[in-house]
């Protein structure tokens, strides 16, 4: 089985590099993921987060789409809690008129912030209630079928940019099932629910215009070496990064520390947000990445490489590509 591999990248800021330095990697790795045959590369919105670059996702998108020729670029995804569905449907129908067939649209219903960073985007915080309504009113901007009367999208009006709905839970299955939309699982992160989440969304799904049947993308992290103890050593660094991050208030630990950290209750509870991780060598990760796939029920699976360096991080993606293309 030759499972489509699409790239979430956040355009990680690491230890010594500036924002332009992660943007300019996010910018390679888009160019080899289009090289190597991935299918699509999205990025997702955080607001608040001293490591993450990708908080103006629209705006990120347009830079990497003028870099890029060919590959499928989006949100993984927009929060649209945090905005008007009309501010987004005249963003993404201006990327879908910029670069025509390439352009996704991911929607979330978190906020991908804190509560005071939320009321800094001049959000309510009641937002989030609203999110199946938002959808629709956007939905109805870019298929050209406003829900609000006189207002329409321009750019935007029927780009028909298509839409995924993002989750890790049975609100984002009923709701992508109901309204007939591709379902994206969060399950890089948030693993517990997936088999039962894609097994309601696949049997509740209702055909539309923008799809006939249910489609599943399944998030996954990968970290892909040369040699299984390499892969190890940066799987490790990359949860000490995480747990310092979540955990650590701000303060730098040294390894030891952070490994005390990750032994902790606040530490477990990192380990089991990466329990889909493929790590190894490419024969290894390529016999765990056919396994996840059909026990997530998936048609596609978006990967979270969780290389801590750059060059680390390309070799994992090279690796990966080409380890699955001769599966």
């Amino acid at each position: 089985m030759t499972i489509p591999l699409s790239i979430l990248d956040l355009a990680p800021i690491r230890k010594g590099e500036t924002v332009g330095d992660s943007l300019a990697a996010s910018v390679t790795l888009a160019q080899h993921a289009q090289r190597w045959g991935y299918r699509r590369v999205w990025y997702a919105e955080h607001h608040n987060i001293a490591t993450i670059a990708s908080s103006a996702t629209s705006v990120l998108i347009a830079h990497v789409a003028a870099h890029t020729d060919e590959i499928r670029l989006g949100a993984g995804g927009i929060m649209l809690p945090n905005h008007s569905p009309l501010t987004i449907a005249e963003q993404f129908g201006t990327l879908e008129v910029l670069h025509p067939g390439r352009i996704d649209l991911g929607l979330g219903r978190a906020p991908g912030s804190d509560q005071n960073t939320m009321l800094a985007l001049r959000r309510a915080m009641t937002s989030a209630d609203r999110f199946p309504e938002d959808v629709l009113e956007l939905q109805g901007y870019l298929t050209g079928n406003t829900r609000v009367p006189g207002v329409d999208a321009t750019p935007g009006k029927g780009t028909n940019v298509p839409l995924y709905i993002l989750g890790s839970s049975m609100f984002g299955a009923k709701l992508a099932a109901s309204f007939g939309l591709p379902y994206a699982f969060a399950s890089h992160f948030a693993p517990d629910a997936l088999q039962d989440a894609v097994a309601v969304y696949r049997s509740e799904f209702r055909p539309s215009a923008q799809l006939e049947r249910p489609y599943v993308i399944a998030g996954v992290n990968a970290i892909v070496a040369d040699d299984s103890s390499n892969a190890q050593e940066q799987f490790l660094a990359a949860k000490r990064n995480r747990v310092v991050a979540m955990f650590g208030r701000g303060r730098t630990l040294t390894d030891e520390e952070a490994d005390a950290l990750l032994s902790s209750l606040a530490g477990r509870h990192v380990q089991q947000m990466v329990t889909y991780s493929a790590v190894g060598t490419a024969a290894e990760v390529s016999e765990y990445i056919e396994a996840f796939a059909k026990h997530a029920d998936a048609d596609e699976l978006m990967v979270a490489h969780q290389s801590p360096t750059a060059e680390d991080r390309m070799r994992s993606v090279e690796l990966l590509a080409d380890a699955v293309k001769h599966t």
